[in-house]
């Protein structure tokens, strides 16, 4: 597919060439990513509010904040893509922001466990909260620079003029999404098991952390970490079947499966 793509013309421009000329192979939905602009920059306000309001979620918020607003500039540039197809910035911008941005809101979550097993009862947690944090933030943030680089280096190449920089780019993406998928397993265990323990030990537990337990609206928030984690999981999963093809590959070139399964 890639092979396709780089036979036609390098100075493509949407007067020229139809967008299915593209690495992509379509023109976004202006619709669709114009909706996950107002979603995320709605989120990222949300979340700046809650900075102010909960100072002891500090670096959870920071990283929501971080996240979401890299979710919604990215979007911006597949809005440029939905324009012009051929956009070299918007094509780089998306790259970078929305390769960064899943991994900060990832760095969230593992923020978030530490905060909740103190909360609750740390001596359910199957690793002393205190570890949660060095540990899966600094594997986060390994995966972030290998992500990173991976998606600068496509980045470089010139919107997929330059087979090379983009096949580099992508293995090295590749090993980024990989050890991030790994590091979310490793952490759903911990996760699944402090939460096991939890619902057997709900009778023992101390009375304000019972009432934490018991609150509709923490158990919402829970839930709703929950199924980002699991959303992300989706994501990083999709984004390794992918990339496994290069950049132009038939998964990449459907927009409705990118929809699905990494803006959801």
């Amino acid at each position: 597919m890639f092979a396709r793509a780089a036979a036609r013309p390098e100075h493509c421009t949407k007067d020229t060439c139809p967008a299915s000329y593209s690495i992509y192979g379509y023109a976004p939905n202006l619709g669709a990513n114009a909706f996950f602009v107002a979603i995320f920059a709605i989120s990222c306000l949300t979340f700046c509010y809650q900075a102010r309001l909960y100072r002891k979620w500090l670096g959870f918020s920071i990283a929501m904040i971080l996240g979401t607003a890299l979710e919604s500039v990215g979007y911006g540039s597949r809005l440029m893509l939905s324009a012009d197809p051929f956009s070299a910035t918007g094509f780089k911008l998306n790259i970078v922001l929305l390769t960064f941005a899943p991994a900060l809101l990832t760095a969230g979550i593992y923020l978030l466990l530490k905060h909740l097993t103190l909360s609750l009862n740390p001596r359910l947690s199957p690793l002393k909260p205190s570890l949660y944090t060095p540990i899966f933030v600094s594997c986060d943030l390994a995966a972030i620079i290998l992500q990173g680089a991976g998606g600068a280096v496509s980045a470089a190449a010139a919107n997929g003029t330059d087979k090379k920089l983009l096949d580099l780019g992508v293995n090295v993406m590749i090993a980024g999404l990989s050890s991030q998928v790994v590091t979310l397993a490793i952490f759903a265990i911990l996760a699944g098991v402090f939460f096991f323990r939890m619902a057997g030990a709900r009778d023992t537990l101390e009375p304000h952390a019972g009432h934490l337990w018991q609150a509709s609206g923490f158990r919402m928030f829970v839930i709703s970490a929950i199924l980002a984690f699991v959303f992300i999981f989706v994501r990083c999963a999709y984004r390794i079947a992918e990339l496994k093809d290069g950049w132009g590959s038939p998964i990449m070139r459907r927009e409705n499966e990118f929809i699905i399964l990494d803006s959801v």
